[in-house]
């Protein structure tokens, strides 16, 4: 589970590598045989995610933070040891985020109701740089419904379907000319009844004179990047769309009934789309905003190339 700056705005791409939480989403590690491999410190995961027995979205990856740097020269070792399977079988490749973080994405998103499964049998795998595999760690995870949400800047609205059919439209303010939001698609990284939200705490302002100083905690937030791009309720936007359109500090803002429906409407690696800002697309290591690369992008940072999970 990627954890980022909790509050809206900032220019930065925060990334995602290294920055994972401990407790979140820690790999499940089952004790194996010592290498056979030249003696070494050992190779480890600091996490795999989804985790074990979730239900996430069709956008989500399955993404592993390893605790040390892989070699460009071990990747393609270390990523067929990195199987990927799955109940509906998909085509996909890994991609490496620097250099301690792999994340596997199908070439499209992931059928609904697919189950899938990570089997890391790194035992005796070299990354490269004088460190061996000890441990293989397995995770299984479950697809649950398409659920998309599709932002218009322009138009101030968003619009939420699943499994393809229409469920509700929303009215909604994204970010001002100053600080705007991503586009792209960011699939959810978590999200949480109530966020302490600062502006000094993503580079905006901490000035508490500045007319872009804030220091609140607001309800109802889905989790976009770990730059701090949030889907929530402000306080000060209390009625958003075209006929208010104030412009947040980068964040999607929903009205407080709105903001509560929809955060019972998404779970993890839902894809939610924004189009019509000023600002680029959300690097692909901002969280999970995978899908913003393109598939030969995508192969181009893979070392193994296309496959076709495994059936499970």
């Amino acid at each position: 589970m990627l954890v980022g700056t909790s509050a809206c705005g900032g220019n930065g791409s925060a990334k995602a590598s290294g920055e994972d939480a401990k407790a979140s989403g820690k790999a499940s590690a089952s004790a194996s045989p010592s290498p056979t491999k030249p003696a070494g410190p050992p190779m480890l995961l600091d996490t795999i995610t989804p985790q074990t027995g979730t239900t996430v979205g069709v956008a989500m990856p399955v993404s592993v933070i390893f605790t040390n740097p892989v070699a460009a020269k071990a990747r393609a070792t270390v990523e067929k040891h990195m199987k990927v399977s799955a109940s509906q079988p998909v085509a996909g490749a890994w991609h490496w985020m620097g250099d301690k973080r792999a994340d596997w994405r199908p070439k499209t998103y992931w059928p609904s109701n697919t189950t899938v499964k990570i089997d890391a049998d790194l035992t005796g795998v070299s990354n490269g740089n004088g460190r061996y595999g000890v441990h293989s760690y397995t995770h299984t995870f479950k697809i649950g419904d398409d659920v998309r949400a599709d932002v218009s800047v322009t138009g101030h609205t968003m619009k939420v379907t699943r499994n393809g059919e229409a469920v509700r439209t929303l009215s909604i303010n994204a970010g001002s000319a100053e600080y705007p939001t991503w586009n792209g698609t960011m699939a959810v990284i978590d999200k949480q009844e109530k966020v302490h939200m600062t502006s000094c705490s993503v580079g905006i302002s901490c000035d508490k004179g500045s007319a872009n100083y804030y220091d609140l905690t607001l309800p109802w937030d889905v989790h976009l990047t770990q730059s701090g791009t949030y889907v929530h309720y402000s306080t000060g936007d209390p009625t958003p769309g075209s006929g208010s359109a104030r412009g947040s500090h980068g964040c999607v803002h929903l009205s407080l009934s709105d903001a509560k429906w929809f955060y019972g409407q998404v779970k993890q690696g839902d894809p939610v789309t924004i189009t019509g800002s000023s600002r680029a697309k959300a690097p692909a290591d901002n969280g999970y905003a995978d899908f913003n690369l393109e598939w030969d992008q995508w192969l181009a940072g893979s070392a193994s190339g296309e496959q076709t999970t495994a059936t499970l």
